[in-house]
């Protein structure tokens, strides 16, 4: 299973600088349509999500992503907890903990 996603990830390295910054990826199951940026976007956030629930469902330490992963997962669900709760909301929530809702998710 590495070996073939080594080889699907080294694939993926070649395709995708191909691909022009206009692109769609249309989404059937959902019936939208994502720029491929955004759609690149949400695959990272469902991955460090996920890997988040894999590492708690074992009893380890979620892993460290790197920021060119991390900073743009952050940038989406902040920016999704700021539509769900409003600016105030999250600021609090990330700067003054004594003033903050009760929850803050983004999703």
């Amino acid at each position: 299973m590495c070996a073939r996603a080594r080889a699907t990830l080294a694939e993926q390295q070649a395709a995708l600088p191909a691909f022009r910054d206009d692109w769609v990826v249309f989404m059937p199951q959902t019936g939208w349509a994502l720029s491929l940026d955004d759609f690149l976007v949400t695959r990272m956030m469902e991955l460090a999500v996920h890997m988040d629930d894999l590492a708690v469902s074992v009893g380890i330490a979620a892993p460290e992503l790197p920021a060119a992963a991390f900073d743009p997962v952050l940038t989406l669900l902040a920016r999704l907890a700021t539509r769900r709760h409003g600016q105030a909301a999250l600021l609090r929530a990330l700067a003054r903990t004594e003033r903050a809702p009760s929850a803050i998710n983004a999703l």
